[in-house]
């Protein structure tokens, strides 16, 4: 069955109930791994994600090191029990590609500048997978580097977007990430208006991608304030 061709809208509505720009409900858990610098575990409906970083700290072999600038590694992995058929934990050739990926969507936001030699390592671990595992993986990693005190010039927040029988949807679930006719992957840093990562499968017009782009950007804006509040609820000091 080709993308496109499967009936995921029925009467205004998606397969899990939601209307096309609606978001699936955002849960958020901060310093779930205690032997981390920082880690943040971030789910989107059934979609959950562990992100844990290490660092800054000395890289070795010495060979690796950059003179001028940190170095940010992040490793995306899907454990053999977050999907339906077991998969093999070996890394795979999408694992590689969605680890560089994420590196990418959060190097801008990071001031690698201010500590060269080192590295900064980002573990992200898919444990229950449910579509758009991406960018729930770069909201988790965005506030693991928070906590972790990485100096940063702003959260990067991230969400899907796409199109199913020529509707335009928010947040696609596992089966709407197999057959929608559009896939987009959006990140942003929103108090710096700057978009870091933009990845698309499928044809869309000029017009449908001006609106998926406001679409994520809104949706970037609620999941910003999400992440501000979860940081400033753990750090509130009692009175």
């Amino acid at each position: 069955m080709k993308r496109g061709e499967v009936k995921l809208i029925t009467d205004g509505k998606r397969i899990d109930g939601r209307k096309p720009e609606e978001m699936r409900n955002v849960e958020i858990k901060l310093d779930v791994i205690s032997r981390s610098d920082g880690s943040a575990e971030v789910a989107f409906g059934k979609t959950r994600v562990l992100a844990s970083v290490y660092g800054p700290r000395a890289l070795f072999p010495k060979y690796l090191q950059e003179h001028e600038t940190g170095i940010l590694r992040c490793r995306y992995s899907m454990a053999p029990f977050s999907v339906d058929e077991r998969k093999s934990p070996a890394p795979d050739r999408r694992s590689i590609e969605l680890s560089k990926v994420i590196r990418l969507a959060l190097e801008p936001a990071i001031f690698l500048e201010d500590f060269p030699k080192t590295v900064v390592d980002v573990y992200l671990e898919v444990i229950e997978a449910d579509g758009s595992t991406r960018v729930t993986g770069i909201n988790a990693s965005s506030l693991a580097l928070a906590l972790a005190g990485i100096p940063m010039r702003d959260l990067v927040c991230a969400c899907s977007v796409g199109k199913i029988n020529d509707t335009l949807i928010l947040d696609l679930n596992g089966r709407e990430d197999n057959y929608s006719e559009v896939d987009m992957a959006f990140a942003m840093m929103p108090g710096k208006g700057k978009i870091t990562l933009l990845q698309m499968d499928g044809l869309v017009t000029k017009e449908e991608l001006k609106k998926l782009i406001e679409i994520a950007k809104s949706t970037c804006e609620k999941i910003y304030e999400m992440q501000k509040n979860a940081l400033r609820e753990k750090y509130r000091v009692s009175e």
